[in-house]
C-alpha cells in the first residue's frame, strides 16, 4: 500500500488525517526525533517498504563491490576521476553553478601534480574534498564547528571570490535570515533563523546522526534533509549537503557511488524537490518518511546505474583484450601490456593514459615507451594533446567494428 503524506489526507478526510498521525507518530516502529519541522516533532515511520528498500540496497551494494573490485587498480583510478568529474558538474548544475569538465579535470591536475597555479583555479576545495572520499579520509561530523570545517575547506574560497556577501558572517554560520526561492520568484522555504537556532538544530541534527539505536542508512537519508531544513548558509547549502551524504554514504556503501548520486538526483529532481516540499509543510506534521522513501529509492537507483556501468565496461574489456591478441607484436609481453593499458585508458578514463602514466605502469623509459607506441597502427591508436601532456588510448570504434564482422562470420549476427 502506498505512503501517503499526511498533507495530502489533509485535504481529503479531516478525521482521516487527525487518526493516521497519531497512529503513525506512536507506532512501534516509528522513530521520533528531537527536532521540530514547522512546530511538529519530527518523526519517521520503518514501514515494510522502507525496510525492503534498505535490504534491496544491501544486496545491491554486495554486486557493485565486486564487479568494482575486478577492476585493474589502474583501471578503478581512472574510472573514479571521470565519476567524480560527472559528480562535481551534475551537483553544481543542480544549484545553477556552472562548471565544465574542463575546469574540474584541470583542478584534478592541479591537486595531482602540486601545482603553484592552486590559487587561481576554481571549484579546487570541492575536487580536493570529493577525491578524498574514495581515499577513505575520516571527516570530523561531530559538532557545528565539524560542519564549519567542511564547509570552509570545499566552498569559502570560491564564495569570497564571486560573492563575498554570501560568506558565513555570524559565529558559526550565517546571523542574518535567508530563503530558498522557486524559478518565479516565490518563497518556498526560510531557513532557520536566528544563529542560536541554527546552532541549537544543527547540534541536534548531528546527535540523530550518531544515535547507533536507529538503522544507519536511515540516519544518514534524515540528516541530509535536516541540513537542507536548517539551511545554516547563506549560499552553497545544497552541494554540501549533498557531499556530506555522498561521504556518510562512501563509509557504508560502495565507495564509488559517492560519485554517482548527483546525477541519479538530477535525474529526479522533482520527486527530490519534492519531498522537501511535502515535509517544510507545515500540513505533514513533520512526518519525514516520504523523504526517507524518496531517498532510498534514489539510492537504489544510483547504485543501479553504477552496476549497469561497470557490467558494460568489464564485458566490453574482456572481449577487446582477448582480441588485442591478434595485435601487431602482442606476442610481446610489453606490447601486450601496452595494449591493455590504451584498452583500460579507452574504456575508464576521462581523456587517456599520458606517456608519464605509462612510464609508470609500465616501468620503462621515455624512448621506449615512444618506441612501443609508433609501432602501434595508426588506425588503432588516439592521441590528444592537452596542454603540454599528450594522452594515448585505444580506438574502440575500429575494435567495435572487427568484432563485428567476426560475429557475422560465425554467424552471431545477420550479414
Amino acid at each position: 500500500m502506498e505512503y501517503e503524506p499526511l498533507r495530502k489526507l489533509y485535504y481529503m478526510d479531516e478525521a482521516l488525517y487527525a487518526k493516521t498521525y497519531e497512529t503513525r507518530f506512536h507506532a512501534e516502529d516509528a522513530v521520533r526525533l528531537d527536532f521540530d519541522i514547522g512546530g511538529h516533532p519530527a518523526f519517521f515511520v520503518q514501514t515494510t517498504e522502507v525496510w525492503q528498500l534498505a535490504y534491496a540496497i544491501a544486496r545491491l551494494d554486495k554486486r557493485v563491490a565486486h564487479l568494482s573490485g575486478q577492476l585493474p587498480r589502474v583501471a578503478k583510478n581512472q574510472y573514479s576521476q571521470k565519476c567524480l568529474i560527472d559528480e562535481i558538474v551534475v551537483t553544481n548544475k543542480i544549484e545553477g553553478v556552472h562548471s565544465s569538465r574542463k575546469e574540474i579535470h584541470d583542478a584534478l591536475e592541479i591537486l595531482q601534480k602540486q601545482s603553484e597555479r592552486r590559487r587561481n583555479q576554481r571549484f579546487l576545495g570541492l575536487v580536493n574534498k570529493y577525491q578524498k572520499l574514495i581515499a577513505g579520509e575520516i571527516i570530523p561530523l561531530e559538532t557545528c564547528a565539524d560542519v564549519r570545517a567542511i564547509y570552509d575547506e570545499v566552498f569559502l574560497e570560491e564564495i569570497l571570490t564571486e560573492d563575498p556577501h554570501n560568506a558565513p558572517d555570524g559565529k558559526i554560520f550565517r546571523k542574518e535570515s535567508t530563503a530558498v526561492h522557486s524559478e518565479t520568484d516565490r518563497v518556498i522555504h526560510t531557513g532557520l533563523y536566528p544563529e542560536d537556532a541554527i546552532i541549537t538544530a544543527m547540534e541536534k541534527a548531528l546527535a540523530f546522526l550518531r544515535d547507533e539505536s536507529v538503522e544507519q542508512l536511515f540516519r544518514v537519508c534524515i540528516f541530509h534533509y535536516l541540513v537542507e531544513y536548517i539551511h545554516p548558509f547563506y549560499d552553497g547549502n545544497g552541494r554540501m549537503g549533498r557531499f556530506i551524504l555522498s561521504y556518510c554514504l562512501s563509509e557504508m556503501l560502495e565507495p564509488l557511488l559517492a560519485y554517482r548520486l548527483s546525477g541519479t538526483i538530477k535525474e529526479g529532481i522533482s520527486a527530490y524537490y519534492k519531498a522537501f516540499v511535502v515535509c517544510n509543510d507545515r500540513k505533514n506534521l513533520g512526518d519525514l518518511t516520504p523523504f526517507l522513501l524518496m531517498m532510498l529509492q534514489m539510492i537504489y537507483a544510483a547504485l543501479k546505474d553504477l552496476e549497469s556501468s561497470l557490467d558494460r565496461r568489464l564485458l566490453r574489456w574482456a572481449r577487446y583484450e582477448a582480441l588485442a591478441e591478434h595485435f601487431p607484436d602482442a606476442d610481446d609481453g610489453d606490447m601486450r601490456n601496452l595494449y591493455s593499458c590504451l584498452i583500460q585508458a579507452a574504456l575508464f578514463s576521462e581523456k587517456g593514459i599520458s606517456t608519464g602514466e605509462l612510464m609508470q605502469g609500465l616501468h620503462k623509459t621515455y624512448y621506449v615507451i615512444r618506441k612501443m607506441l609508433s609501432a602501434i597502427p595508426d588506425d588503432l591508436l588516439m592521441a590528444q594533446r592537452k596542454g603540454k601532456e599528450k594522452y594515448y588510448q585505444m580506438n574502440l570504434a575500429v575494435l567495435d567494428d572487427v568484432l563485428l564482422e567476426a560475429a557475422k562470420e560465425n554467424g552471431e549476427v545477420e550479414k
